[in-house]
């Protein structure tokens, strides 16, 4: 009897695509002969991604597929209201001669020994002011942070706890803690390592602190280079190699290793952000030649998550809200309007739609088109078609293909549909494991703007950092010093700081502290154009919200429709609970506290309504109840009325027009 798994007519393979027509074609492979030898091995994700949290226990486990089971109301904090930590969870795979993937290397068969080093250089680096690759950038030179510290005392702003080794299952303890480093005389802890009951490597970052043991200015308003630069502070961000060592039956394997950054919390963590940092990098190794252009573009895995995820984030922009609501014939999570976007006949709707998008070149100050969104030159060169972001080339080349019918429509062929996503790794074919979890590491992290960025900045876009697709290349031996200024040609150099890559080394072009960059990259720095667009990083740091009360509104049946739909569409401000008016004095308020903000989780919504989502994402605070945006700060005394221009700010989120106006001066928009 013939194996009807051994053979996919081409036709059938291209009706399918993406993962389905793989994993059809990986079912025939199982059955037949593979080589099961392992002769290397290598640790995957290639680049981990742990998140900071404020809670001294709880923690989850990062995302290890791109669509794992939402993220319910109150999962992100512990039972007193702080945030729990994002974990990277590294796993061994062994491939044999070929390169192909036997099986995953546990404790229960390999002796795994993992060794990681992560420090934090950002108070001992340069200054952020804008990315140096830009051609703007040209003429520019960052000064070093801290420059009154010289010489040799300058290690002495570098937090380096030296290497951690682990091995075993269900292995943890104060020996594993990265917890020597030192910030001048003051020690900084940047996590632990912890192992699981099948020996994997469990990274932890750190709490979410942040100081100053000289109690200097977390920004100088006198200064505008301390933005994102504060001289004497230091945080708990880190990054640095993952290695193992791997001894299967008297063996010991060849592992490529891997990396692991530290990053601020996630703050809508089901949100993904409009062009994710893994489609940077696809597009960046595609454009090096390290990974070939897609040969065909799908619908439902290429188009439709251009279009989607601007719909998506409504949920914290008001003004993609208004663009892609409910109702909205820009709806793109409404599958009446999905399926006329995926009909090859409608021809006219997918050239308007088209339309709408930031393409060519000289579009970059046009701020109506797609994506409202700021580019990497706002706030630093002013009339730059940098200014907001233009669609990448592999986006760009999905939307020609789409828009000339050149697509495989298996949206409605229902292949797409049919297909349900995998929700653990283990669901997951074994010989797409290693790819998926290289995936969903980077899928939940942004691509832009970097300016300086949430996770990581501008350099991880450049190819000569990795040693292949989506792994870091790990330096030998010290680094050179680059003198006290950093410009672009410094940068460009062969033995520059884009090549070998050392612990610390990710998160060191970083803010410092980083709470300044979550507090300030917001929305509506033109207020009198638009209070909610562009926006920064809505998908990690939302701009505004659907809060608790409100969601209780709309799901109050007994309540008047039109009470409902109010609600529903009522978005409060983010930051709201932040009542200081200077922008250090916000700074610290969340570095006092980085669980005061809320987080925008999953809540059952309305099934077959014509007003209200199935699925709501709604704001989960802590104990603390947030005041309004427009309410005086502790201590304040009487306001006079606002003005038409104070009016316009406080619906951009800001206090007052003069609050505004000093950070548009902190942003160079001044």
């Amino acid at each position: 009897m013939t194996n009807s798994k051994k053979m996919i007519p081409r036709r059938q393979f291209l009706k399918m695509g993406g993962s389905a027509a793989i994993a059809t074609a990986i079912g025939a492979r199982g059955s037949a002969s593979v080589d099961t030898k392992i002769v290397s091995a290598k640790i995957h994700p290639a680049i981990g991604v742990a998140r900071i949290g404020n809670s001294p226990s709880g923690y989850f486990i990062g995302p290890e597929v791109t669509e794992p089971p939402l993220t319910q109301a109150g999962q992100s904090r512990d039972a007193a209201g702080a945030l729990k930590r994002q974990v990277a969870r590294f796993r061994v795979y062994g491939y044999n001669a070929a390169g192909e993937v036997v099986r995953e290397l546990t404790a229960d068969e390999a002796k795994i020994e993992w060794t990681v080093h992560v420090a934090n250089k950002k108070a001992a680096w340069y200054q952020f002011l804008a990315a140096l690759d830009l051609p703007e950038a040209g003429s520019m030179a960052a000064a070093r942070r801290n420059p009154d510290v010289k010489g040799q005392d300058r290690k002495s702003l570098i937090i380096d706890p030296g290497p951690r080794a682990i091995t075993g299952q269900n292995i943890s303890g104060a020996q594993y803690r990265f917890d020597s480093g030192m910030f001048g005389s003051t020690s900084v802890s940047l996590g632990e390592l912890r192992t699981d009951s099948r020996g994997r490597l469990l990274f932890f970052g750190g709490l979410g602190k942040a100081g100053s043991p000289g109690r200097t200015l977390v920004f100088d308003e006198h200064n505008l280079d301390s933005f994102n630069n504060a001289s004497g502070w230091w945080d708990d961000t880190s990054d640095g190699p993952v290695k193992a060592k791997v001894t299967l039956q008297g063996r010991e394997l060849e592992v490529e290793p891997a990396w692991v950054i530290v990053a601020p919390p996630n703050y809508a963590p089901d949100l993904i952000g409009w062009r994710t940092a893994y489609e940077l990098l696809t597009d960046a190794f595609m454009g090096s030649g390290m990974l070939k252009p897609p040969g065909q573009t799908s619908f439902s895995r290429d188009v439709l998550p251009i279009l989607k995820r601007l719909a998506s984030l409504q949920w914290v922009n008001k003004g993609l809200e208004k663009i892609h609501g409910r109702g909205s014939e820009m709806n793109f999570e409404d599958p009446k309007i999905i399926a006329r976007l995926s009909d090859k006949r409608e021809i006219e709707l997918r050239k308007r739609i088209n339309a709408f998008f930031r393409l060519e070149e000289g579009q970059g100050r046009v701020r109506e088109l797609w994506p409202q969104m700021y580019g990497d030159a706002y706030g630093s060169f002013k009339d730059s078609d940098r200014e907001n972001l233009h669609v990448p080339q592999l986006y760009k080349t999905h939307l020609e293909r789409w828009v000339a019918g050149d697509y495989v429509d298996d949206w409605s062929l229902k292949i797409a549909r049919k297909k349900k996503p995998y929700r653990r790794i283990e669901e997951v074919p074994l010989e797409l494991q290693p790819q998926m979890l290289d995936k969903a590491a980077l899928h939940f992290c942004l691509a832009d703007a970097f300016h300086p960025g949430c996770e990581l900045t501008w350099p991880i876009r450049h190819t000569s950092m990795y040693s292949s697709p989506f792994r870091i290349q790990h330096r030998v031996g010290p680094e050179r010093d680059y003198g006290d200024r950093l410009t672009q040609d410094i940068v460009r150099q062969v033995d520059g700081p884009l090549y070998g890559q050392g612990p610390g080394d990710l998160t060191r072009w970083m803010a410092i502290p980083w709470h300044g960059d979550t507090v300030f990259c917001r929305s509506g720095y033109e207020s009198e154009l638009d209070p909610y667009l562009p926006t920064y990083w809505p998908a990690r740091v939302p701009n505004q919200v659907l809060t608790e009360a409100d969601y209780k509104t709309v799901m109050n049946a007994e309540l008047p429709r039109e009470t409902r739909k109010l609600a529903y569409d009522r978005r409060e401000h983010w930051l709201r609970a932040f009542v200081q008016f200077g922008m250090a004095d916000q700074i610290l308020e969340m570095v006092r506290d980085i669980s005061k903000v809320g987080v925008v989780e999953a809540r059952p919504g309305i099934q077959n309504d014509p007003d209200f989502p199935e699925i709501f994402f709604v704001e989960t605070l802590a104990s603390q109840k947030p005041k309004k945006t427009n309410e005086a700060p502790t201590g304040a005394g009487p306001r006079s009325a606002p003005t038409l221009e104070d009016l316009q700010a406080q619906k951009a989120g800001f206090k007052d027009a003069a609050q505004l106006r000093a950070f548009r001066r902190a942003r160079r928009l001044e």
